[in-house]
């Protein structure tokens, strides 16, 4: 039963006590403005430095000839283990956190062991939720017939990646809003379909669909970049204002010659991304000759492709992908 009465008596709260909180809230909300204006002037300083002129063609070359060294790495292989095991290691070696996301799944080869490697930089003091994804396979295509090492396929994408974790580990505030991840299983074991192909970027996918998907505005895939005679072909189901900011880097660089449109869609690890709704962009080239074969080797892919593709990015980066 309800008493109804005069209401009770309420103590006023002592003005001080009121001052107090007061100058906490005030003192919360200039922090958070600060960190704001912070990474916003660390990105202009980044642009007046010129970041993507610190990039090294050669260096990421060097990357893809150690991945080459180890042969074949189709995932679930040991020299999938060994790749991991150089890639997190050069990682680390550039002030980056290295996460292994491993799963099995089902295959037409039954079932497989795949890990993705998920990297945040570790060297700021003050970390924050990083914003956008730079990504690239590094797993080969499994084949039973000839000896593929995939110099192009999933090489050069990789060893641009790990060149870029090295010039943004000098920059901390521009780091700090990157994620890089290293998808394990992009190759189909048959044919590309639901099921088969995509392990990786799938399983990255589903973890972060939701909440987790809505932190990042937005992603760039690498994927056969260092071709000597290179094209990069964007999807035409690429994001429009990102194909048009790519496009426009690319012009500032004066590198505009080098990137066009493909004439359909693709099936690549951005498709899975985009569907979780964190617009991500396929650099890719994917007039290359020896796709798929037995000659995806070193002397087909150059450092200057892979200084092309990273300059632009690192551009795109500065100038417009992480931009408020």
């Amino acid at each position: 039963m309800e008493t109804v009465g005069r209401p009770p008596r309420r103590t006023p709260i002592p003005g001080h006590q009121i001052a107090e909180a007061f100058h906490r809230t005030a003192l919360q909300l200039a922090a958070i403005l600060l960190l704001i204006l912070f990474s916003d002037v660390a990105l202009t300083r980044a642009a007046e430095t010129k970041i993507w002129e610190e990039l090294s063609g050669e260096k990421a070359l060097a990357h893809v000839q150690r991945l080459v060294d180890l042969g074949p790495h189709p995932g679930g292989s040991d020299a999938s283990g060994k790749a991991r095991d150089y890639i997190q290691q050069q990682l680390r070696d550039s002030g980056w956190q290295v996460t292994r996301q491993a799963f099995t799944d089902d295959t037409p080869r039954g079932k497989i062991r795949f890990v993705n490697l998920i990297a945040r930089f570790s060297g700021d003091a003050n970390p924050v939720s990083p914003s956008f994804l730079l990504c690239s396979h590094y797993d080969t295509k499994l084949f039973d017939n000839i000896r593929f090492v995939g110099a192009n396929d999933g090489g050069s994408s990789t060893g641009l990646l790990l060149e870029l974790a090295r010039v943004l580990g000098q920059h901390a505030s521009v780091a700090r809003n990157v994620e890089l991840v290293f998808f394990d299983g992009e190759e189909a074991y048959e044919n590309f379909s639901d099921t088969d192909g995509l392990y990786g970027s799938r399983y990255f996918a589903k973890k972060l669909q939701g909440e987790g998907a809505k932190r990042f505005r937005g992603g760039i895939l690498f994927d056969m970049i260092g071709d000597r005679s290179l094209g990069i072909t964007l999807p035409a189901d690429s994001p429009t204002a990102m194909a048009r900011d790519v496009f426009a880097a690319a012009e500032a660089l004066k590198l505009r010659k080098y990137f066009s449109y493909l004439d359909r869609d693709l099936i690549d690890d951005h498709a899975p991304l985009n569907a979780i709704g964190i617009p991500t962009i396929d650099i890719i080239d994917f007039d290359y000759p020896w796709w798929h074969t037995a000659n995806d080797t070193m002397d087909k892919i150059s450092p200057q492709s892979l200084q092309i593709v990273g300059s632009v990015a690192l551009y795109y980066l500065a100038e417009f992908g992480l931009k408020r």
